[in-house]
């Protein structure tokens, strides 16, 4: 009787020596997707929430929103997790090469309105993280709409000519840079999107490097893009760098002015949830850039 209750028992034991290994082990795992969706939580309410894919007012990443293109007008997609409209049935390898490549899972490519260009330099902790946070996204049905554009083949042939022209991909980091300035430029350039909206382009959208974050009269959506290089009488040259900070987490000017239009969304939808360090870093890199005379008003 004994040999037979040792027989029955080790076995017993076993497996649940086995599963009390793996139960940790899951929950370490369950603890670090968490860990990585916060992370990615994070970065997409520094990229300004990715407002560009709401309607004012409308719900939250369903796409819709219209930006005029040469020769016609391109709408943001649904980037919920809606299998049918939104990018749910997408693999992570397909979202990646949308955000940072500008290709779709059909290998067509997307217009460079979405800053791919810009996304292609974030660093590839970020990158992951914002994928994992990206799944957390609830699903919206909205159909998605097509561009509208005034001459045929416009997508198949004049977007890859223009990035073979005029592209500027990145190689991006393993990791984020922690030096203030570095971080700053790094958050400037290839998250928050300060670049893409602040230097103006030319007829072509071509980014106008000597006019680096100074402004345009008329800018994506035809409202004014203020300069935010330190030039003291067209810039932000008299803004200290915690003027500069609070103004990108609350949208209020050191005049008590709030700001309006795109901005506003975007602080709104991300900006008032970044670190004071981060917005702080920001702020040192904009001090540091050369200041450029560019009137706006």
């Amino acid at each position: 009787m004994w040999n037979i209750s040792l027989k029955m028992f080790f076995p017993c034991f076993g497996l649940a020596l086995w599963l009390g290994l793996l139960a940790p082990a899951a929950v370490q795992s369950q603890e670090r997707e968490k860990d990585m969706a916060a992370r990615g939580q994070y970065i997409f309410a520094v990229a300004g929430g990715c407002a560009c894919h709401t309607v004012p007012k409308g719900t939250p990443h369903a796409g819709g929103r219209a930006f005029p293109i040469p020769f016609g007008t391109a709408y943001a997609t649904n980037i919920t997790q809606d299998k049918e409209t939104g990018i749910g049935s997408w693999s992570d390898k397909e979202i990646r090469n949308s955000i940072v490549k500008g290709i779709r899972p059909n290998g067509e490519r997307l217009l460079p309105i979405m800053p791919y260009e810009v996304y292609s330099g974030m660093a590839e902790e970020d990158l992951k993280a914002l994928l994992v946070y990206l799944r957390t996204l609830k699903p919206v049905r909205k159909e998605n709409l097509q561009p509208k554009v005034y001459v045929s083949l416009f997508r198949p042939l004049v977007t890859p000519l223009w990035l073979k022209l005029f592209g500027r991909f990145s190689n991006p980091p393993a990791r984020a840079p922690k030096n203030s300035v570095e971080r700053g430029r790094y958050l400037v350039e290839h998250v928050s999107l300060c670049d893409d909206c602040h230097t103006p382009r030319n007829l072509l959208m071509v980014p106008r490097r000597a006019l680096y974050l100074a402004g345009s009269k008329v800018g994506v959506l035809g409202e004014e893009i203020p300069n935010i290089t330190p030039d003291k009488e067209t810039g932000i040259g008299e803004w200290s760098r915690n003027d500069i900070a609070e103004f990108l987490m609350t949208g209020t000017k050191p005049d008590l002015d709030n700001v309006q239009g795109l901005m506003a969304e975007v602080i709104e939808a991300g900006y008032k949830h970044m670190k004071r360090e981060d917005a702080l870093a920001i702020a040192d890199y904009i001090k540091s850039i050369p200041p450029i005379v560019n009137k706006i008003k």
